[in-house]
């Protein structure tokens, strides 16, 4: 190995260019040892090198770098991670579980583009990792932070601990590297060093992990990051956020570059031309998933041209260009031992077998659901027989056979309830529906547990220091029977002293808890709506709520008009794009009942409900317009044209009405567009709309 120079103690730029070379150095030694098994020096060289970057330091301390080795050994205790907002969302993944599921995925894209059967249509297929998803923000090539997926808008800062992480470069390997650059991978742990943590944990007296990806979340989310540098985690890099210069070209393109850059990409990750080349790496990866050394649990396919994943948009959640295909479950056999019949926050009566514990895919199962009461007639479950077990797309299990040659002679069928377990209420099945509801509402002590958790829960109010074992322990103590209850809470100091008194509530505990509810009093209008827990209305749907009535004002008095029968409302509310009669009926029925307008005004006096503001549409033509389209459009589908529209902060409506600001005319419009003339309404013709849009795709859909 070279001689290591040895600047004098008084040279800081001496000292300065050594720490320069010393973080390239130890990086690519790091990389050559970790990633590709070939060590070009000896341990006690690269100690060396390690000791000497230590010595300069500590001898010049503000010159550490960003991409300092030092970074990587952790630092003492934080109490708590900070908030990320990201940039660009970290959404989740559409599923497809079969072959068919594939092909409609693939004729989809199609469909939305308006591409030709044999039009070239390539498709990058990678493993789905199992672990914890992380966004890394390099500036200038510099790994800046760290940060969890959270619910897809806000994730966790763990920056300290992911510097630990040797497969994570601290600076990028590229001599030109780009001003902003958001990469984005999973952490995981590999099967070989999960076994041989639990054994420490195990032999040290400690609990040990249930699962490699439990494993790795649990490692990647310590409070000291000195924990999780004596942990082996490892980062696969597979996709990108924010980037200034815009990522283009392709994503097997992007896939090189970060393997350039330093990352670890997959080397199972493959280009495809064809559906059939898609199913046929699903069924090769699945063969040999068992001998990766990790955990995976399909593979996800992504549009390769980034041109076209731009103009497929997203929808709710979820891209339109990319979809994860899992792989089948695993199945055991075993006992049901007795059926209890669970209700849940919206009333719904759900049974559940209680199985003799087996093991399925690695996880011990005791439990699995049984859906409704058709699921059990249909299948003939019964107490005591012998039932094959999966874990649907490796999660949750659930029966699928039932073994009745082996059934006991005195087996009798399972007699659903007709009343609530838990309150007595009358349990009814509307017509066409296939789940039993209790009707008790929030007399029912199941419904209120549950619908105060999913109140607070991280999608809803995202209230910290609330959940899962709390509320039930508020709601017997007296303390919350409803939502506004918990606001009042946080300001009534007979309640809060009542809540230190209770197990496991001290004085600082409280504290931080009021602390966490006033943090809560100001919510935006989509959130706010998700909260109330409507059949229906999850956070897809209270978004297109909001987005469209803008206020709580608006959307309440729209809501009351609907339930009294105001035509015009409820014509309105189902023109929305994505609102569907479901909703519409879940609506009417959350706001012909009394005491639910109650509590929504009681919880709307305890907190400030921001209007909805569009940002995406800003300074468009169409920001809060509502727009109508009509006839058959040339250049982009009916669907392209609506993402377009909503992106740039429209309101899409499928009829003509009062509020109607434009509508857009293709061929053979029919009586819309006489219609839009003898409104008034502003009519638009495709070429038209195209120009305000500055679509560039002109000529070549």
């Amino acid at each position: 190995m070279p001689e290591i120079e040895r600047p004098g103690d008084d040279d800081e730029a001496r000292a300065a260019t050594e720490l320069e070379r010393l973080a390239r150095e130890i990086a690519r030694h790091d990389r050559l040892y970790h990633r590709e098994d070939a060590p070009e020096i000896s341990d006690a060289d690269y100690d060396a090198l390690r000791r000497r970057n230590t010595e300069l330091e500590e001898r010049y301390p503000h010159l550490i770098r960003p991409d300092s080795p030092s970074r990587r050994v952790g630092a003492a205790p934080v109490d708590a991670f900070g908030k990320v907002e990201h940039g660009q969302p970290m959404l989740s993944l559409d599923n497809a579980m079969t072959p068919q599921d594939v092909e409609e995925f693939v004729t989809r894209i199609r469909r939305f583009l308006a591409l030709a059967a044999d039009a070239p249509l390539a498709i990058v297929a990678e493993p789905k990792i199992d672990g914890l998803s992380c966004s890394l923000r390099y500036e200038n090539g510099f790994l800046i932070r760290a940060a969890t997926r959270g619910d897809g808008r806000t994730g966790e800062d763990i920056t300290a601990n992911v510097r630990t992480i040797r497969d994570v470069p601290q600076r990028l390997a590229d001599g030109d590297p780009p001003q902003l650059l958001e990469v984005r991978g999973e952490i995981y742990m590999r099967h070989a060093d999960f076994l041989a943590l639990n054994e420490r944990r195990e032999a040290a007296g400690e609990a040990v992990f249930a699962n490699p990806r439990n494993a790795a979340a649990g490692s990647a989310r310590q409070l000291d990051s000195r924990i999780t540098a004596g942990r082996p985690l490892r980062f696969f890099a597979y996709g990108w956020g924010e980037a200034r210069p815009a990522v283009d070209g392709g994503q097997w393109g992007f896939l090189a570059d970060l393997g350039r850059r330093g990352f670890t990409v997959n080397p199972l990750s493959r280009l495809c031309e064809t559906t059939d080349e898609l199913l046929t790496y699903h069924t090769d990866v699945a063969r040999e998933r068992h001998a990766l050394g990790y955990d995976i649990d399909g593979v996800v396919f992504k549009v390769d041209d980034i041109r076209l994943q731009q103009r497929l948009g997203y929808v709710g959640r979820a891209p339109r260009w990319a979809v994860a295909y899992k792989f089948a479950a695993e199945r055991a056999q075993t006992r049901v031992a007795a059926i209890t019949v669970q209700v849940g926050r919206t009333g719904a009566l759900t049974p559940v077998a209680q199985l003799e514990p087996v093991t399925v895919g690695g996880v011990v199962v005791a439990r699995a659901t049984l859906h409704n009461q058709d699921y059990i007639e249909e299948k003939d479950i019964r107490v005591g027989d012998l039932v094959t077990v999966q874990r649907a797309g490796d999660v949750i299990p659930q029966i699928v056979e039932v073994d009745p040659k082996r059934r006991e002679s005195n087996s009798a069928p399972f007699v659903f309830p007709d009343h609530c377990p838990e309150c007595g209420s009358l349990a009814v099945r509307p017509e066409g529906e296939a789940v039993r509801r209790c009707t008790g509402g929030l007399i029912c002590p199941a419904q209120r547990t549950e619908r105060l958790r999913h109140f607070v829960s991280r999608d809803a109010f995202d209230i910290e220091g609330l959940g899962v074992r709390q509320i039930p322990q508020l709601i017997e103590a007296g303390l919350v029977t409803s939502p506004a209850d918990i606001f009042r809470l946080a300001r009534d100091e007979s309640k809060l002293e009542s809540l230190r008194s209770l197990d496991g509530w001290a004085a600082k505990k409280v504290e931080k808890l009021e602390a966490a509810i006033e943090a809560r009093r100001r919510i935006g209008l989509d959130r706010f709506i998700h909260a109330l827990g409507i059949r229906f209305v999850g956070d897809t749907n209270a978004r297109l709520l909001a987005r469209h009535y803008g206020s709580l004002a608006a959307w309440r008095a729209a809501m009351i008009g609907i339930a009294a029968g105001d035509v015009d409302a409820k014509t309105e509310l189902a023109d929305i794009d994505g609102i569907g009669p479901r909703i519409v009926e879940a609506l009417a029925a959350f706001f012909v009942e009394e005491h639910n307008l109650a509590a929504l005004d009681e919880l709307a006096a305890e907190v400030v409900v921001d209007d909805m503001v569009v940002a995406d549409g800003e300074g468009s033509p169409f920001a809060g317009k509502t727009v109508v389209f009509t006839g058959s459009l040339e250049h982009m589908t009916r669907a392209e044209a609506k993402a377009r529209a909503e992106a740039m902060g429209a309101k899409v409506s499928g009829s003509i009405s009062k509020k109607t600001d434009f509508v857009v005319v293709g061929a053979d419009a029919g009586s819309k567009a006489k219609k839009a003339a003898e409104a008034g309404v502003t009519v638009l013709s495709e070429a038209q709309w195209l120009e305000k849009i500055a679509f560039e795709g002109i000529g070549e859909a």
